[in-house]
């Protein structure tokens, strides 16, 4: 078995706005569809609630913070997904039942590295 993330874009959104029971009833469904590969995953909040961090001049540098997201994109990182899955084809089956796969967003699926 090999461990996936399946990164979510989409238009960014604001949760806890209205429309969000509906989102939490698609993801929901995907969830019970997914339930034998899903080990975990959220939902992340707007990019208006994020905050990049560099760093100058090397390790121990000066910390520099900039409100909002590394860049402005039409599709953001809205959420992610744990799998557990045999090979990339039932990673990528499984990722083509998320909601943003086909609803107007993308799904990535990068296999995650383990260090012994």
């Amino acid at each position: 078995m090999t461990t996936y993330i399946a990164l979510i874009y989409t238009p960014d959104m604001d949760f806890n706005q209205s429309g969000a029971a509906e989102m939490g009833a698609e993801y929901a469904e995907f969830g019970q569809a997914a339930a034998a590969v899903l080990r975990g995953g959220n939902a992340l909040h707007s990019t208006a609630t994020a905050t990049t961090v560099r760093v100058s001049g090397g390790k121990g540098g000066d910390v520099l913070t900039t409100d909002g997201p590394y860049a402005e994109t039409k599709e953001v990182l809205s959420g992610y997904y744990v799998l557990e899955c045999a090979d990339l084809e039932e990673a990528v089956k499984t990722a083509a039942r998320i909601p943003a796969a086909w609803n107007g967003g993308a799904v990535e699926i990068r296999p995650v590295v383990t260090f012994a």
